[in-house]
């Protein structure tokens, strides 16, 4: 039988911190001591190797390019990778990176840590442990996972449909619109029927080309006009993410709709997408959704807004008529919506 060959990649982030003993401050873990500091990577059954940089960046300073050149540049010679990563972006980065992998068919496993490495209670081992033994297991000598991951909590989830939904529990992401690709538990149970299963045959292609000209824009009662019109005016707004209520409701003010209006216009792409930690947008289900559809808004159906915001980048990076950026958006691409 084959054994794993698995590249670590530490970027930054909780995970790779650790304590000094006599002042008490966090500094950065040398990677190359991996096998030192936790000796239970022996009984895992594949080999692994770690790439660290010089200098950790924190999950607020991220650009997703870093990854996808990595695994790019190593994708031949290794079996699985695991991105260990600041929590506060973990979702974000997963999300771009799933839509950055086109054809992906080896793990991609991201994960970290609520607490450092060192620390007595930390959940850090947990975490790096089960993310490298999930990215290394082989069914005929093939992935079991082919897709972009994020392990955290005894949960393997899909990457681009996870939210960061606590900075305090070590259960800090959900992933409510999809179910756990695996649990770990006395056994890890992998629940197959929900796996991607893309076709290996066809070769890895990465695009790097992500348009970061849009906006978020999170509605609330009594939002205001002006407020509105200086974000939908700002210079090369090419797309707008819209959390908007429940199932993808808003105000019927005539405003509102005519600025959304004048913005579809201008070639100003508009994605609508819940408020909601769970559930899905649901154009036209009540009076005051019915309008945005007919004005021409997309709908971002059960996708998340870590996952909106960077299809909407991976989408305008690719310079689509309007009709194929439509059908794209809302077209489940890597498994991001339902």
């Amino acid at each position: 039988m084959k054994t794993s060959n698995i590249l670590l990649i530490y970027t930054g982030g909780t995970i790779g911190m650790i304590k000094d003993s006599e002042t008490g401050v966090l500094r950065s873990f040398d990677f190359n001591n991996l096998i030192i500091k936790i000796p239970e990577l022996k009984l895992l059954d594949c080999t692994i190797q770690t790439i660290s940089f010089n200098e950790p960046i924190d999950s607020s300073n991220i650009n997703p390019e870093y990854w996808a050149e990595i695994i790019e540049d190593n994708y031949n010679s290794y079996d699985g990778f695991v991105v260990l990563h600041g929590s506060d972006t973990m979702s974000y980065s997963a999300s771009a990176l799933s839509f950055m992998l086109e054809n992906l068919s080896k793990p991609v496993i991201f994960t970290g840590s609520q607490l450092p490495i060192g620390d007595l209670r930390t959940d850090a081992k947990e975490n790096l442990i089960t993310s490298i033994q999930v990215a290394s297991l082989l069914k005929e000598n093939k992935p079991v996972i082919k897709e972009v991951g994020l392990y955290f909590e005894y949960k393997l989830y899909r990457g681009n449909r996870t939210t960061k939904i606590n900075a305090e529990h070590f259960e800090a992401f959900a992933s409510l619109n999809y179910p756990d690709l695996a649990v770990s538990g006395v056994h890890l149970k992998i629940n197959f029927p929900y796996l991607l299963e893309p076709d290996a045959t066809i070769k890895l292609v990465v695009h790097k080309e992500m348009d970061t000209n849009i906006a978020l824009v999170k509605l609330f009662p009594g939002i205001s006009c002006s407020l509105l019109q200086t974000i939908f005016n700002s210079t090369n707004l090419k797309g707008i993410v819209l959390e908007t209520y429940g199932a993808g409701n808003c105000t019927t003010e005539d405003w509102f709709i005519t600025l959304l209006k004048e913005a579809i216009t201008k070639g100003i792409y508009i994605i609508n997408v819940t408020q909601c930690s769970g559930g899905s947008v649901a154009m036209g289900q009540y009076e005051t959704s019915t309008q945005l559809k007919k004005i021409g808004i997309i709908s971002g159906k059960d996708i998340t807004t870590e996952a909106a915001i960077t299809k909407l980048m991976y989408l305008l990076g690719k310079n689509l008529s309007s009709n194929d950026f439509r059908t794209l958006f809302e077209t489940s691409l890597r498994g991001e919506i339902s």
